[in-house]
């Protein structure tokens, strides 16, 4: 270590740890000041002006012995004053400063929660909603939503100051909702989390290695929402899926090219965290509540109980496809379902499945990758060439241009 990386090395150090911190305590931080000031947009911003000062203020003090209680005191001191600034709220500073200073983080009810269903409440568009989680939930920042949601700085800030003030205009509550519309909102909540992690893998330019920071975010707000709702089977559904995903992410690249599942080396896979996801699938099971995001993760057991590609256990995973369509008929999964047909030796039919899809998925690189696939496998190479080629032009990721350029001239 040389001289400047010694001095570098402590401001690293609290960087870190105050990364941690953000994730773990900025959106009980945010839950709580909106509880108290009933304004979401003054409790984020008081947060985000917390998180500058631990920046600066770690870096030369070190991090504190208590940093989440660091960071509350600091979000509220910042809310206090902007309420000071403006008289018209002067009546809320009363409510706030009649708040015990002291509240312990920890509490029997996850703050975090109803924030989070708040984000994600049905009025608000997708995009809003995944850009709100982000923000309010898991304290990223506006540029580095923009990059992960391949936005734009200016829009991402747009669509965040909107959907705040739809949330105080239409009077969205923050809370957890029950009963019949506790399914419908919680649903959204686990395609937000799902999202965030497939996003971490679709960066414009990006390489095969997952934007890992965004993909963590995912699984442990996977884990939250599992750990706060236990009776509720799916988000053991969406937790088990993710960890089968996670597992895979190490053999899923090598030297920033995509390694395609058939081709992955097993060994790289992570079992611990495979043994994670069967529990969590398990927990699920036990609860008698039968979803898509079960029968997904149950689909990736199967890939997860192979020791190779070719013992894959493909009739099963059609059966479960079948199941799945049951609770989510999208052209999306009719196409993986297209896959397992062409696995099982269906392969005429596969390819008539898919083509019945393409006024639907024309403009999604995978459909041509799939089609190319199976025509390849049909001896119709001069087909399947040109196919990858569309495909390859209709993704701005790089790594899926290589690939997809790879098996496009071995067909030529």
């Amino acid at each position: 270590m040389n001289a400047s990386d010694a001095a570098s090395a402590p401001g690293a150090a609290s960087d870190r740890a105050l990364a941690h911190v953000i994730r773990a305590e900025s959106a009980r931080i945010v839950a709580t000041l909106t509880a108290s000031l009933g304004n979401l947009d003054l409790a984020e911003e008081s947060v985000a002006d917390a998180v500058v000062e631990a920046l600066q203020s770690w870096r030369t003090a070190g991090v504190p012995p208590n940093p989440g209680a660091w960071l509350t005191a600091a979000a509220r001191h910042s809310a206090l004053d902007r309420l000071r600034r403006d008289a018209r709220y002067r009546q809320k500073l009363e409510l706030l400063t009649a708040v015990p200073r002291a509240a312990p983080l920890d509490t029997e009810i996850d703050e975090r929660l109803p924030l989070l269903f708040g984000c994600c409440h049905p009025a608000l568009t997708a995009p809003a909603q995944l850009a709100l989680t982000l923000r309010a939930v898991c304290g990223l920042t506006t540029e580095q939503i923009a990059r992960a949601t391949l936005s734009t700085p200016t829009t991402v800030g747009q669509r965040i100051v909107r959907a705040k003030r739809k949330i105080g205009a239409a009077g969205i509550p923050l809370r957890v909702p029950v009963g019949a519309e506790r399914a419908s909102h919680l649903d959204i909540v686990l395609t937000v989390i799902s999202v965030m992690y497939n996003e971490a893998h679709l960066v414009d330019g990006g390489d095969a290695v997952a934007d890992r920071d965004l993909a963590d975010d995912a699984l442990w707000l996977a884990e939250v929402v599992a750990n706060a709702l236990p009776r509720e089977a799916e988000s053991f559904g969406l937790l088990s899926l993710l960890r089968f995903h996670r597992s895979r992410e190490q053999a899923r690249s090598q030297d920033g090219d995509i390694v395609i599942l058939a081709d992955q080396d097993r060994t790289r896979w992570d079992s611990a965290l495979m043994d994670q996801a069967r529990a969590a699938l398990s927990q699920a099971a036990h609860l008698r509540s039968p979803g898509r995001w079960q029968l997904q993760a149950a689909i990736a057991a199967c890939h997860a109980d192979a020791s190779t590609f070719a013992d894959t256990d493909w009739p099963q995973i059609l059966v479960l496809y079948d199941m799945l369509l049951a609770y989510d008929d999208s052209p999306v999964v009719r196409l993986n379902r297209a896959v397992a047909t062409g696995e099982v030796g269906g392969l005429r039919q596969a390819l008539s499945d898919v083509d019945a899809l393409q006024s639907a998925l024309e403009r999604f690189h995978l459909w041509h990758a799939v089609r190319a696939d199976l025509l390849l496998r049909l001896g119709r190479d001069e087909e399947a060439h040109d196919e990858w080629e569309r495909a390859r032009g209709l993704t701005a990721n790089d790594a899926e241009r290589r690939l997809l350029g790879v098996r496009g001239a071995s067909a030529s």
